[in-house]
């Protein structure tokens, strides 16, 4: 088991091949991972540590490459990338891998992700994390448009707008392809309504970092579901939330009390 490099495959569903590494321990209750925009399986789940963190607590380490990202297929078609979509590629991994159930966690759009999941599969989930995304899972994230214009501007040298210069240099850093992103972007924000967040009665965790400007509030967001509790990651922005030691202690336990 090489937990910094974990050897990915690849199944097709929805007419996409889809990347995804299964690592861990492999007798263990598999949780799977569902990443953010613009990254990977690898970005956010490998080199923030959390594969190392989950499989050395005897967890079985799922996580997969969203459609647009990493390894996997990356269609330019905005009608490609509705949350509920991503989920039915997340759900299609469980059955490629024989998996009733699974503990599953997300973090930012991959948070948006797994709470579609729960809503369509809940018999899916054995617990829900949500990672990045607290009550802007139900009211919005703010205005998204000048990221998919910095992703299409030339160079990183024109974005002006600072979240948008993030996103840009993330996506470079990450290798990206920036026109998948950019029509990710447009479609992947579908939101929620509390009505639906509160039919989501599975035990779920909601992490999101204190400097975070982006995600909106996890108390508000967990105060709506039947078995959801918060966890503050202190001093945190959005980016840097997602590796936090508070964060992995929380979600560690929290598993724990389910076992």
């Amino acid at each position: 088991m090489n937990l910094n490099a974990p050897a990915f495959s690849s199944f097709r569903h929805d007419g996409l091949e889809l990347a995804y590494f299964d690592d861990g321990e492999p007798s263990g209750s598999p949780v799977l991972l569902i990443h953010g925009f613009a990254s990977s399986a690898t970005v956010n789940w490998v080199h923030p540590g959390w594969l190392k963190t989950l499989g050395d607590a005897g967890y079985r380490v799922i996580g997969i490459d969203n459609r647009g990202h990493g390894a996997s297929d990356k269609p330019r078609d905005p009608q490609a990338y509705h949350p509920g979509q991503m989920a039915e590629d997340a759900a299609a991994l469980l059955d490629h891998l024989g998996l009733p159930d699974a503990h599953v966690m997300g973090y930012s759009m991959g948070a948006r992700i797994s709470a579609f999941l729960a809503l369509a599969y809940p018999h899916r989930l054995k617990s829900l994390v949500l990672g990045g995304l607290g009550i802007g899972m139900c009211t919005g994230v703010g205005d998204w448009d000048p990221i998919a214009e910095a992703l299409l501007a030339p160079s990183l040298d024109d974005v002006t707008h600072e979240r948008g210069r993030m996103f840009r240099a993330f996506a470079e850093q990450t290798k990206s392809d920036r026109l998948a992103l950019a029509a990710c972007i447009s479609t992947s924000r579908d939101l929620l309504t509390p009505e639906q967040m509160a039919r989501i009665d599975v035990p779920a965790l909601v992490g999101v970092g204190t400097r975070d400007d982006i995600a909106g509030s996890p108390q508000e967001l967990a105060a709506l579901m039947p078995q959801a509790q918060a966890v503050d990651i202190p001093g945190r922005d959005h980016m840097l939330a997602v590796g936090d030691r508070v964060f992995k202690k929380a979600v560690l336990e929290f598993y724990e009390a389910l076992s």
